[in-house]
């Protein structure tokens, strides 16, 4: 301890500051190289429709060096941490110290070079023999032993920050700086720098309540959400009401993971796991091609799960700027391995309004949402229990669509077809709705309510188109969904549509989808057939 009460007296940190500005600048420079090589370089290609045998390892290759770069950044980012952290704890240490030495100075002790605090005289000691001598001397030296407590503890403190950091830096493994994806040992680090900096897993909302969320978000630091963003990914890329682009960075994080995860067990892959890596290969292929988009084409991913046929939410453009958000619902057969259909439907959903948009497509973001369990073409499409195990899953989603939005309240329709029209009729049925202003629905077997009133949309903004020949509606409408909501009886709004089929809704030049678009837009349908 003697040695190191006088270092601790006399640290200077001014290096450590130094060291620890530096690690920042390197993050923010491998930050730059990653996201710079998407937008200039693998972007590009992916646009470019480059392909074939030498696309394939080419694009392998410079993928695999990108998430090496975002290891790298994490791994700098992490260092930068525990030493700014190891800075503080042994700032404050040192703090506690010569506080205590100025104290016990100020009580009339000295403090030796080592750290002992001396008992003072209080009675000249030619006088030891008097009676009260002793007493007068306990009572002048009363606080000794918690001064030198005090001097104790604080030394104790900064060797503990100082073996604890220095455990923490040996654990940030540099050799994940070999691997395609060393994301996932990342992550494990990143868990322990977060301990180290005081960072509790269990503060992470729970994500019940997306305001709730959103307000704890904005209440933390770049620092702290740094560290949370690193070490617990898949949580923060799940809380509803945080901002499309944290969750974005949060989910792609774990979708590099998952690729590995599958990449390193391929040999033992079984079908399931099969269909959920050519998923997600799909999707991050698709979200790759879009870094180098115009700001309002980039893709953003909000969400993925692989349990059960798989799980996506995927938005184009930025909803969190959007003067007009939709949030389309697909039905029956939808699953990740053919989500990529979804995000097209977005595109092509997101060009139709910006027809109408006065701002165009810059003002349009147009999400594909599949978080929920779509059924298969079986007796689970008879039942309303898929939509209804959901619900409350979607009502949150639109509603951190609502608190993570940014300056006028955005212009919000959520789109249903098929089973997807189940869905969402029974998400806003239930509950406080989904705070929508325009609903579509197209080849709906029903929406699990009798009316439209039964809905917290306005009836005279929700409207139903039914193709001419839309085989799932002729089977389906009037049964165990509800009844047809094409009906006049039922109270909802026409809208005019020009396909026949069940998943035509959405044909290049067609009126369905123009329809579509200008109610997304803000504008009522064209009911007029086009001469």
């Amino acid at each position: 301890m003697p040695e190191h009460f006088a270092q601790l007296m006399k640290q200077d940190f001014a290096d450590l500051d130094s060291a620890v500005g530096s690690w920042k600048k390197l993050a923010d420079a491998l930050t730059n190289t990653q996201t710079g090589s998407g937008k200039r370089v693998t972007g590009p290609l992916h646009r470019a429709g480059w392909t074939g045998v030498s696309a394939s390892y080419g694009f392998d290759a410079m993928e695999a060096t990108e998430s090496k770069l975002g290891t790298g950044r994490t791994n700098a980012q992490l260092i930068a941490t525990t030493l700014d952290t190891l800075n503080t704890k042994m700032q404050a240490a040192q703090r506690k110290l010569r506080a205590a030495v100025a104290d016990a100075e100020a009580a009339g002790h000295t403090v030796r070079d080592d750290g002992w605090v001396e008992s003072k005289q209080a009675v000249d000691p030619k006088y030891h023999n008097d009676p009260d001598y002793a007493d007068i001397q306990r009572d002048a030296n009363s606080g000794l032993g918690g001064f030198r407590a005090r001097i104790d503890a604080a030394v104790q403190e900064a060797e503990s920050a100082s073996n604890e950091g220095a455990e923490v830096l040996r654990q940030i493994d540099p050799f994940d700086l070999d691997k395609r994806y060393g994301g996932a040992h990342a992550q494990e680090d990143a868990a322990r720098v977060a301990a180290f900096a005081g960072i509790d897993k269990k503060d992470i909302p729970d994500g019940t309540d997306p305001q709730r969320s959103a307000d704890w978000w904005k209440g933390l630091d770049e620092e702290d959400k740094r560290l949370y963003l690193a070490a617990y990914p898949e949580q923060i890329g799940g809380l509803d009401g945080l901002p499309a682009t944290t969750r974005d960075g949060a989910n792609r994080t774990v979708l590099d993971m998952r690729l590995n995860d599958y990449a390193q067990r391929e040999g033992d892959l079984g079908y399931h796991d099969r269909s959920s890596y050519r998923g997600l290969q799909a999707m991050k292929d698709r979200l790759d091609k879009s870094d180098s988009a115009p700001e309002h084409k980039r893709l953003h991913l909000l969400g993925f799960s692989t349990e059960g046929d798989g799980r996506a939410i995927v938005a184009v453009g930025n909803p969190d700027k959007a003067a007009h958000t939709a949030v389309s619902v697909p039905g029956t057969d939808n699953q990740l391995d053919n989500f990529t259909d979804s995000i097209d439907r977005a595109e092509k959903l997101q060009d139709s309004a910006g027809a109408w948009s006065e701002g165009g497509s810059e003002d349009v973001a147009v999400i594909a949402w599949l978080d929920y369990d779509a059924p298969e073409l079986d007796a689970s499409v008879a039942t309303p229990a898929r939509a209804e195990n959901d619900a409350e899953t979607l009502r949150d989603f639109t509603h951190g669509l609502r608190v993570s939005h940014e300056g006028e309240r955005t212009h919000m329709t959520v789109i249903g077809h098929s089973y997807g029209s189940t869905m969402v009729g029974t998400a806003d049925s239930g509950g406080r709705g989904l705070d929508t202003d325009d609903m579509i629905v197209v080849g709906s077997p029903g929406m699990n309510v009798d009316r439209a009133d039964q809905l917290h949309v306005s009836p005279s903004r929700l409207w139903v188109g039914i193709g001419s020949d839309d085989g799932v509606v002729d089977w389906a409408a009037d049964k165990t969904l509800g009844p047809n909501p094409a009906d006049s009886s039922f109270g909802a709004e026409h809208m005019y549509v020009d396909t026949s089929e069940h998943s035509d809704y959405w044909d290049d030049g067609s009126q369905s989808l123009d329809n579509q678009g200008r109610i997304i837009a803000g504008l009522p349908p064209n009911n007029t057939p086009r001469s």
